[in-house]
């Protein structure tokens, strides 16, 4: 049994400037193929997949070159044109050239925005089974932030996406891909969808799983999973900042072979959903980032430290704002990671910059409207540290740590870093100790690191007083490919159950 593995992914961010062209994804170690495909992302969907499939000893995974993620990361917009053929001709030129393949498995995300393509993971998908032929099964690994819709399962056969947000089951959702690719191929099952889109366009930082209603939805759709064997529940949270017609909520189920059930739990969950669409969109409690900082002040002054500032509205990563009101509010003991900032990390790199030299630059903004004004910065240089966050995705490893105020650190990188463990702070040569307060650029991802495990006391989600680009407020966005009024809550549409 022959298996093809194909990576394809990036989480795009429409509204910035920057494309994402086709170098952004050529770095040491992407493209990738063979082995060195297969072995990466061992924790995540790649890994789970691999696994899997290996534990059969008559499959044969093929990996074709593939981009992994741009040097970039999230923080970059539309992928050109010419880079998302570029790649995407040279996988399927691969596939006609290995072939034939029984089947093949697509590591996608389900939030790319790729200019002149509609939906490419559709795309993608179409592409390759025109390669493989009608009788190879397709199978596929999303993100719960993926922006989807049928088309993509008239080409594909098998869709798996991440229930929970911080995303713990990404190895989980991969080895079942493989699982039921094999069996798929096998003819051992049969599969019947149904999927519904759910007009519902939700900022990603009300989205964390780990508290009601959120929860409550993830339970469900487990609930369905455990009573009806080989039945399989995608609940696409949908991502507003790629501004593409399939964007907002979706559900996808999947059974074996029984179409009517595959109906009936849908039907259930978008129901649910809708129902509950109010508490969806408004349970999470947000707070303007001066108001924030000054609750992080009382919450060090009650003891309650070390308190998290999550600006959660940084879509680029130059962001200045929490910057700017920590040293307005006078906070002491502050680590500020990151503000990402190329040019000056390159000039400190440049003129040899050693621990203890003076810093006074302008860090961050520039990019866009919604990065506020450069800040400028006095103090000394604490270090320069190698980072494993950015050296992963190609996107330069080095960081640089300034020191200023009284006690503060302003660790300055590439490119936009969500800081989702504290050790990828202490592995710089920084201590815990040393703080009372920590400000990411997050979201969610960081309460893997910071609440999950009990680290924080304190947790402020915070963003600036104008509603820019990153914001909970979408109705500021200049959606050219989406309606906004066709989504609850910018309108009243209609319930999808008719």
């Amino acid at each position: 049994m022959r298996i093809a593995v194909l990576q394809f992914t990036h989480e795009t961010v429409t509204f910035l400037p920057n494309d994402t062209t086709e170098a952004d994804f050529r770095y040491p170690g992407s493209p990738a193929a063979g082995e060195a495909l297969l072995a990466t992302d061992p924790k995540g969907y790649m890994g789970g997949f691999v696994q899997v499939a290996r534990e059969w000893p008559d499959v044969e995974l093929v990996g074709i070159q593939s981009p992994l993620w741009p040097k970039t990361g999230t923080g970059s917009g539309w992928i050109t044109n010419d880079a998302f053929e570029a790649f995407l001709g040279r996988q399927i030129g691969e596939l006609r050239r290995q072939g034939p393949f029984d089947g093949a498995y697509l590591a996608l995300h389900g939030a790319a925005g790729v200019r002149g393509v509609a939906r490419p993971e559709a795309e993608i998908a179409r592409r390759v089974r025109a390669a493989l032929g009608p009788k190879a099964r397709i199978a596929a690994t999303f993100d719960p932030h993926g922006n989807e819709d049928a088309e993509f399962l008239r080409h594909a056969d098998l869709a798996f996406c991440v229930k929970f947000f911080p995303h713990y089951d990404m190895h989980l959702q991969g080895e079942r891909a493989a699982r039921m690719l094999v069996r798929a191929i096998r003819g051992d099952y049969r599969p019947a969808t149904h999927t519904i889109r759910v007009p519902i366009l939700a900022p990603t930082v009300v989205m964390w799983t780990g508290a009601s209603p959120w929860s409550d939805l993830v339970q469900r759709a487990q609930v369905w999973e455990a009573r009806e064997p080989d039945t399989y529940v995608n609940v696409f949270f949908g991502f507003p900042w790629c501004d593409v017609p399939d964007a907002g909520m979706c559900i996808q189920v999947t059974t074996n072979g029984d179409a009517a059930l595959a109906e009936r739990v849908a039907r259930d969950m978008a129901g649910w959903i809708w129902r509950r669409r109010a508490e969806l969109i408004r349970g999470t409690v947000l707070h303007r980032m001066k108001d924030g900082v000054a609750l992080a002040k009382q919450a060090v002054a009650e003891r309650r430290a070390p308190v998290v500032l999550a600006d959660y509205s940084d879509r680029s990563g130059a962001a200045t704002w929490l910057l700017r009101e920590v040293m307005a509010q006078g906070l002491a003991r502050t680590l500020v990671a990151t503000v990402a900032d190329a040019a000056a990390v390159r000039a400190v790199l440049e003129r040899g910059a050693q621990p203890g030299d003076a810093f006074d630059m302008e860090v961050g903004g520039r990019l866009a409207e919604s990065d506020g004004n450069p800040v400028r910065v006095t103090g000394a240089i604490l270090g320069i540290g190698t980072a494993t966050t950015s050296r992963a995705m190609g996107g330069g490893d080095r960081w640089v740590m300034v020191g200023f105020g009284e006690g503060n650190v302003l660790v300055l990188s590439p490119f936009l870093v969500q800081i989702t463990e504290p050790q990828e702070l202490w592995s710089l040569g920084l201590k815990p100790a040393d703080f009372d307060v920590i400000a990411i650029k997050s979201r969610v991802h960081f309460r893997r690191g910071f609440d999950d495990s009990g680290f924080a006391p304190a947790i402020l989600l915070v963003e600036p007083d104008e509603p820019f680009l990153g914001t909970a407020r979408l109705e500021a966005l200049p959606f050219e490919n989406l309606k906004l009024a066709d989504y609850y809550p910018y309108g009243d549409p209609p319930n999808p159950l008719g």
